[in-house]
């Protein structure tokens, strides 16, 4: 939730994607998947799925890390985000083991000490 917090407060830019849409709609609980929706839908910025997208997802399926986790990775590359946050462990490691230039993958934790610095 601070992350929430300090994204509304204009601390943060929040970027969105075509992969993370596709995730949103497919939770079952309507509130939270409305909620989720809404959010995305006030990004500061949107990615769609492309070629140089998909390619540089693939590469990293090729590490071992799951098809959609790969997607939104290369989509926040490609977005050249500082920072990619995510509560995964395996998918942390891994991404983390990965040439994810520019792009910084981070848990929450690491994201708040890293941005409150």
């Amino acid at each position: 939730m601070n992350i929430i917090t300090l994204w509304e407060s204009g601390q943060l830019e929040l970027i969105s994607s075509s992969a993370l849409v596709f995730e949103a709609e497919q939770i079952p609980l309507s509130q939270r998947r409305t909620y989720i929706l809404e959010t995305l839908a006030k990004a500061n910025l949107f990615i769609s799925r492309s070629k140089l997208v998909e390619e540089r997802a693939q590469r990293f399926v090729g590490l071992g890390i799951k098809p959609l986790d790969a997607l939104h990775l290369a989509s926040s590359i490609e977005a050249e985000a500082d920072y990619f946050c995510t509560c995964d462990d395996r998918f942390l490691r891994r991404a983390n083991a990965a040439d994810t230039e520019p792009t910084k993958v981070v848990s929450p934790l690491e994201l708040i000490t890293e941005i409150t610095e």
